[in-house]
């Protein structure tokens, strides 16, 4: 079995999972060695707009690859919101990157409640702000805002892990995506 290293640019279980779980279903004939690793991401702590979430994802890959040369693959997952028409909206970035190769993708969107966007707009990140809001503790490292919402019909791991799949599509199509 050949073996794949994929140094995944945060500590959060939900996000190690949801990179080591899409990995698993793009490449199930690979054993995956995932090194978690905390590294800056250079943007706010909570992104206020597309941009500045796709930012921080690419920066946290960057740093990811710099501190830890040596993977086959370097990922970075960013949670940010954004407003779209008066509602703030809830979303992440992932950014896979090789040597060669880069892959980026963006979560599904979902609209947060009233209560969520007032906190955030205080300067408030939105894990905080839904453990006030759903008087939760760590959701963030749980189902996330979508989980809470959704009864965990959708959790933020899943929310996540669609994304990856996507990310990876030049990594499993090499020939379309490659270098020219």
């Amino acid at each position: 079995m050949k073996r794949l290293t994929i140094v995944v640019a945060s500590k959060n279980p939900v996000k190690i999972n949801a990179a080591t779980d899409g990995l698993k279903c793009m490449f199930p004939d690979f054993e995956l060695i995932a090194e978690p690793v905390i590294v800056p991401s250079g943007v706010a702590d909570q992104p206020l707009s597309d941009e500045e979430t796709l930012e921080g994802a690419i920066n946290r890959v960057e740093n990811a690859k710099t501190a830890y040369p040596n993977a086959d693959l370097w990922m970075g997952i960013e949670g940010g919101v954004t407003i779209i028409e008066g509602e703030l909206a809830a979303f992440a970035w992932v950014v896979v990157k090789s040597k060669d190769l880069i892959g980026k993708a963006r979560s599904g969107t979902f609209f947060l409640p009233c209560a969520v966007k007032a906190l955030i707009e205080e300067g408030m990140e939105l894990g905080t702000a839904d453990d006030i809001v759903f008087g939760h503790t760590n959701s963030k490292q749980q189902g996330g805002a979508v989980g809470l919402l959704t009864g965990n019909v959708v959790d933020r791991k899943q929310l996540y892990e669609q994304a990856v799949v996507l990310a990876l599509i030049p990594f499993k199509n090499k020939e379309l995506y490659g270098r020219k």
